[in-house]
């Protein structure tokens, strides 16, 4: 199943009970905000057309978003961990991305942050920005590829486990996370974000290969109206979509 909730997932962590998802699988505003509109580079190379309001989301969080996301979870994946060093204790897991990706003004690999008391790992997987000479679509300017969400969800969480993205973007970690078997809880602010990741989840748990007693069905609750609408025929559906404001 997966929930999805549209507004600031600091308030919905202090809803959770301690240790009440499997793995948080995340990738946070590193807020590099004015640093990337200054130099007019998104994560992405000239062909996809992302602007200045594409990143008015990357404000760096603050000690008590992790704070949250450590009490809520028995295990962590924090990407970008190079930004966040101060919130981190010390690991013997860090996980390394190598993207294979040549010279250009895009960084050589990517490094991540985790809980896990194994060995540090690298995987190799080849990504230009968010680019990727069109493999996979686009629809965030930091967006991460499928098939490093799949990697770590194969490698560091077990089948019908749940694992939480607070800061979800546009799903690709949902999406990994139901191609495998697993729940999934998203949160996002950004409305536009929002709805991209909700119809790509939907999406996923329609094809037929991925069907699994745990992902099979969506239900959408909340709404101004507060009622209730199946996307299915099946109102037993155990997956949810929630919507809060995020006027401030």
């Amino acid at each position: 199943m997966f929930t999805l909730h549209n507004g600031d997932c600091l308030e919905y962590m202090k809803t959770l009970a301690p240790a009440s998802v499997d793995c948080v699988i995340t990738d946070p505003p590193y807020g590099k905000k004015f640093a990337r509109q200054r130099s007019g580079h998104y994560g992405s190379v000239e062909t996809v057309n992302f602007t200045d309001q594409d990143v008015i989301w990357d404000d760096r969080p603050s000690k008590e978003y992790f704070d949250e996301i450590f009490r809520i979870s028995k295990n962590q994946i924090i990407w970008g961990a190079n930004y966040f060093i101060d919130y981190l204790r010390p690991t013997n897991c860090m996980l390394v991305w190598d993207k294979k990706n040549g010279q250009n003004i895009f960084a050589d690999f990517e490094l991540a942050w985790t809980s896990y008391k194994t060995i540090c790992k690298k995987v190799d997987l080849f990504w230009l920005g968010s680019h990727i000479h069109r493999i996979e679509k686009i629809y965030h300017p930091t967006q991460k590829p499928t098939g490093l969400m799949r990697w770590c969800v194969e490698n560091y969480t077990n089948p019908s486990d749940t694992i939480f993205d607070p800061y979800m973007g546009s799903g690709t970690t949902g999406v990994a996370a139901l191609q495998l078997g697993r729940n999934f809880i998203g949160c996002e602010k950004d409305p536009k974000y929002f709805a991209i990741a909700e119809k790509r989840l939907s999406e996923a748990v329609l094809q037929p290969s991925l069907f699994t007693p745990s992902n099979n069905r969506v239900q959408r609750t909340g709404g101004e109206s507060g009622s209730q609408s199946s996307l299915f025929t099946d109102e037993s559906s155990s997956s949810k979509v929630t919507r809060q404001s995020t006027r401030r």
